[in-house]
């Protein structure tokens, strides 16, 4: 794994073009809605870090020299995006950020399960892509125009560069939809097996977290109801392509950001092996 090797040292030094934090004030917030934003922001650093990982899979052994520089681009700009919401969450909550994404057993982490799948081939891998990136568009817009202002503007930043990922793998689906019989084959089949797990990004923060968020004006609305948008959003983009994939919204699984399997840990192996061997050095 290309980029793998480098892990520790390109969190801490890669600015991520989100940019710096804003001054953070965690006084500002109560005790409940501190440890609510806490568990919010610790789901989407994983989800960034651990799909910015399997996208550097991709480096050296993508279908077209484009999109290994693509691929390449895209994984080191989640891991940057997973970087600021670790130092964020490190600011708000205590501890360090490269501990926090590196430090952990392979079932402290709580990326959603859509994330928990192996590169497998190309179609695989722009299928589960986009379902995340549409996923994760419609949760950034909720937080876009929070209360917390450290993290709508940093969400606003971040936005401006997911953006062009959702655009460049949006390009991707219609490539293969129209691609003929077996790219539109393994990209239905890719679909269909993703599915289930991509309701994952959406599952409900632990207790009341959710609702002291919407509550406080920090998320705009409860998780089930950006499902909803999200259902919608997808199924007319899969409709307009013709591509037969059984979509229903159902109800995301109480576990979905836990009980990660062999494949996780396997990428948790390669991620971390650079900490692992000094983990209280200075890179």
């Amino acid at each position: 794994m290309t980029e793998v090797t480098t892990a520790r040292s390109a969190l801490r030094t890669r600015p991520g073009r989100a940019g710096d934090l804003d001054p953070v004030d965690s006084t500002t917030l109560d005790g409940r809605t501190r440890d609510a934003l806490a568990e919010l922001l610790l789901t989407m650093a994983d989800d960034e870090f651990v799909v910015g990982f399997w996208d550097s899979e991709w480096t050296g052994i993508a279908p077209a020299l484009e999109q290994d520089v693509a691929f390449s681009s895209l994984a080191q700009d989640e891991i940057g995006h997973a970087r600021v919401f670790y130092e964020l969450l490190s600011r708000l909550a205590g501890g360090d950020a490269d501990t926090i994404a590196f430090g952990r057993q392979p079932q402290g982490y709580r990326h959603a399960r859509l994330l928990d799948h192996p590169r497998t081939d190309w179609a695989f891998s722009v299928a589960r892509r986009y379902l995340y990136d549409t996923a994760d568009a419609v949760r950034l817009e909720a937080l876009a125009g929070g209360s917390f202002m450290p993290l709508a503007n940093l969400v606003a930043k971040i936005r401006r560069e997911e953006t062009y990922h959702l655009a460049h793998l949006d390009a991707w689906v219609g490539r293969l939809a129209g691609g003929g019989e077996q790219p539109r084959s393994r990209l239905e089949g890719a679909l269909e097996r993703l599915w289930t797990d991509a309701l994952t990004v959406f599952t409900p923060l632990t207790g009341d977290a959710e609702s002291v968020l919407v509550e406080a004006g920090i998320l705009g609305e409860p998780l089930a109801l950006l499902a909803e948008r999200w259902l919608k959003l997808t199924r007319g983009r899969f409709d307009a392509l013709g591509l037969h994939v059984p979509i229903e919204l159902g109800v995301p699984r109480a576990d979905g950001r836990s009980g990660h399997g062999a494949d996780f840990e396997w990428l948790w192996n390669e991620f971390t092996s650079v900490y692992r061997l000094e983990p209280g050095a200075t890179w």
